[in-house]
């Protein structure tokens, strides 16, 4: 059985994802929780699949919505808003979150890649996305 939080707050910075629990409680970083995504995105459809988010240093939660009694749907500031952080998820997120962060941490490092925005891969990133969906239009007129 899993832990439902008592309360739920975002900081007024919306950096931080507060969880209280009757014997506990969790901090959880808009970042550790981006790079952490549930969502297919990120975590891939099996072991040895995820993908490492890199460049959200910074990143914000611009938006916190209750799906049912059983999870949080969380928008990000970059735009991410899939993958649904169900109440066990968010507990072993915040139980292990030492030992996950800096195993994201030495991932980082391994893969030479950086917590810090790129911003001209972002640009190129946020116009791919806005013209994903234009059916391989020439762009001639955008």
């Amino acid at each position: 059985m899993y832990a439902i939080p008592q309360e739920i707050r975002l900081n007024k910075t919306h950096d931080t994802l507060t969880l209280v629990y009757p014997d506990r409680r969790h901090e959880l970083p808009a970042e550790y929780l981006r790079v952490y995504s549930p969502s297919a995105e990120v975590r891939g459809h099996g072991a040895g699949q995820e993908t490492l988010q890199t460049g959200k240093r910074g990143v914000l939660i611009t938006d916190l919505e209750s799906i049912g009694n059983y999870a949080l749907k969380i928008t990000f500031s970059d735009g991410h808003d899939s993958g649904l952080y169900d109440w066990g998820y968010l507990d072993n997120l915040g139980n292990g979150q030492a030992e996950l962060w800096q195993q994201y941490l030495a991932k980082l490092a391994m893969e030479g890649a950086s917590r810090d925005p790129n911003p001209a891969a972002e640009a190129a990133q946020k116009t791919a996305h806005a013209h994903s969906g234009c059916g391989g239009c020439a762009h001639s007129k955008h």
